[in-house]
């Protein structure tokens, strides 16, 4: 894919729905009894996968209308698969199904791709061993093979680490322990958007703080009813052409009916922390969700600090720090991410690509074990390595567009798995 410079970005976009909230859409509906439509669901590789697994677990899914439409089995309908349930690239699917099949009476396989074969799983095996069911795996890593209970034990759990996933795996086999599953996270309140689903299905689930302590209790046995979700633009997809239209110079965008759940607007917050302009319009609730518009231009005044992110900042941003590195290419002061160790469980090692990358295109950046810092740099265009991560390819296509030269993207192809409009709508955006 080779990306030329850009002169600016102009014109209004919808980006699809919000890939994480689409994954516990389908998953919560499939559990809830009676059918559900689901509007604007991802097109993403991703939830594609989990719609795939939970149709091998004997889920009717069908699309209607430009609507995704699941017919519920209930807390304990699901059928045993007839082979592993391949998960893909998606350690969503993995880890959230994985809190789905702990509760049933079936023994089930998860596998996945190359990438997701070597991420760390021992974080949703030991919450769910605790609770009754029996799970192996190699090492703590796929295949998993889980042996549920329809018995299982409620827990009291501290998350060790800020972890919507591993949240979100225990909240769900909750749905099939008899009695009150409590969830405690500390300092860092990591996405919300399992509790606000549940809720919208009519789960019994109710927040509490202590403190800087945030407990969410979940009383099961869980039985709820379908209902109809409208899911909200993906603010993650949104980032990358935020971040385009306010530092290329005359730029205009519209992203309209964009997710603004407050544990994912941070990336916001911290552009506009630069001075650049960037509004929000017509906030309001959908499916228990905050929904509004994102208006962005390139009139703003840079101001000039170096930015450090670390502990909270970090972890709200975490899909968004590689494109932040980019962003402090532009910025006075740079931007130094520390606290990111997570970064290197993912797709890729993101905070090494991110280094390499910066570096093959000009940029003065110093990498740290648990993140890195760049200085504001003049880019010239490059080969850039995305390592099959779908975020590096998108970070650094804007990087491609603030470059002086053309720049080529090594896989484009790899966007897919959450956002294959990506480059479509880049084209019809972009004026050179």
């Amino acid at each position: 894919m080779r990306i030329r410079p850009a002169r600016r970005i102009k014109g209004r976009l919808r980006v699809p729905g919000d890939k994480s909230i689409s994954h516990r859409a389908a998953l919560i509906a499939a559990l809830a009894n009676g059918t559900s439509t689901i509007s604007s669901f991802s097109t993403g590789a991703d939830c594609a996968a989990t719609l795939a697994c939970l149709e091998a677990l004997g889920v009717t899914i069908a699309k209607k209308e430009g609507n995704l439409v699941v017919n519920g089995v209930g807390r304990q309908g699901f059928k045993p698969a007839t082979a592993p349930l391949d998960c893909g690239n998606s350690g969503s699917t993995m880890r959230m199904l994985a809190g789905v099949l702990a509760g049933q009476n079936l023994t089930t396989t998860l596998i996945g791709d190359k990438s997701l074969s070597a991420r760390p799983m021992t974080r949703v095996i030991e919450p769910l061993e605790a609770m009754g069911a029996t799970v192996t795996s190699h090492h703590g890593k796929p295949p998993l093979t889980i042996i549920g209970s329809d018995s299982l034990q409620p827990i009291a759990y501290d998350l060790p680490v800020s972890s919507a996933q591993v949240k979100s795996c225990v909240l769900l086999a909750a749905l099939n322990a008899a009695g009150v599953t409590k969830v405690s996270e500390s300092l860092v309140k990591s996405r919300d958007h399992t509790e606000r689903m549940l809720q919208w299905f009519g789960a019994s689930l109710s927040l509490r703080t202590l403190g800087t302590t945030q407990v969410v209790s979940v009383v099961g046995p869980a039985n709820f009813s379908a209902r109809p979700v409208t899911i909200p633009g993906d603010i993650s997809s949104a980032a990358y052409f935020v971040a385009a239209a306010a530092l290329l110079p005359n730029s205009e965008l519209l992203i309209e009916d964009v997710g603004l759940n407050a544990t994912r607007t941070e990336f916001l917050s911290l552009l506009k922390s630069f001075g650049l302009t960037i509004d929000l319009l017509h906030t309001r609730d959908e499916s228990n969700e905050p929904v509004g518009n994102i208006r962005v231009s390139a009139e703003h005044r840079l101001i000039h600090s170096r930015t450090i992110l670390s502990g909270a900042s970090s972890a709200q941003m975490i899909d968004e720090l590689s494109l932040l590195a980019v962003v402090g290419t532009q910025v006075p002061g740079g931007i130094e991410i520390r606290d990111a160790e997570e970064l290197r469980l993912k797709e890729s090692d993101r905070i090494s690509a991110t280094v390499t990358n910066l570096r093959s295109m000009g940029a003065a950046v110093k990498e740290f074990d648990d993140g890195l810092r760049v200085e504001r740099s003049g880019l010239s265009g490059a080969k850039i390595k995305t390592y099959g991560d779908h975020r590096i390819a998108m970070a650094f296509t804007v990087a491609a567009l603030l470059a002086e030269g053309e720049s080529l993207i090594d896989d484009g192809e790899c966007v897919r798995v959450s956002f294959p409009e990506f480059f479509e709508i880049l084209e019809s955006i972009v004026e050179q």
